[in-house]
């Protein structure tokens, strides 16, 4: 029961971090119209968090096999992931999100699939992620646990991006950039331990 509950809190803390849902609202809220109304924002927070776990489930589901068909071994995948990781973590503790802006001026729900949720919400980090906690699995109780930390993120994220316009008011964006940094530290030292965790793998499997 200990391992399980140990896992599951380690999957749903690092699917939080990585989501950094308070601060990816913000970015999201700034590439929405100014005048956005609070229907309009529910429907692009329901759409964005549908396509996330739908595409969680595609990744789940198919990114195993992708790895195959390339020839790519996890391991490898881990140290890749653990460095893209870093670099956004990198780049959430810096405060550069080095994302477009809705310059073409797309109707607010047709920002809701892209770029908001991929690649905004579900970029490579969270990809490389699911794959690395699938291949530790051992069984289907796990993947259960995986899945069950990653929907209630959603949901969390759900009702986080509805409510961003109150929650900018009330944090202000000195508020919102310092969650966003404490969540860059914990996505830094999560990609620390994807790279050692994959080039340790890596080095016993060619020493061998």
């Amino acid at each position: 029961m200990d391992y399980y509950l140990s896992n599951f809190l380690q999957e749903a803390i690092t699917f939080f971090a990585i989501m950094d849902p308070i601060g990816i609202s913000a970015i999201a809220l700034s590439i929405l119209s100014p005048n956005i109304t609070k229907n309009e924002i529910n429907k692009v927070a329901y759409k964005t968090t549908l396509t996330i776990i739908i595409a969680f489930f595609v990744v789940i589901i198919s990114g195993e096999f992708v790895l195959k068909v390339f020839g790519i071994d996890v391991n490898s995948l881990k140290v890749m992931g653990g460095l893209v990781l870093l670099l956004m973590a990198i780049s959430m503790i810096n405060g550069s999100s080095g994302l477009i802006s809705n310059s073409d001026g797309k109707p607010n729900e047709e920002l809701a699939i892209i770029p908001i949720a991929i690649p905004i919400v579900f970029g490579t980090g969270l990809f490389s992620t699911i794959i690395i906690f699938k291949h530790e699995a051992n069984n289907i109780a796990d993947l259960a646990s995986i899945s069950i930390a990653y929907c209630l993120n959603a949901v969390i994220f759900y009702f986080i991006f509805k409510n961003s316009i109150h929650i900018k008011r009330y944090l202000g964006e000195t508020g919102q950039n310092v969650i966003t940094k404490l969540m860059g530290l914990i996505v830094g030292a999560l990609s620390i331990q994807f790279i050692i965790s994959g080039v340790v793998t890596l080095a016993k499997s060619y020493l061998n």
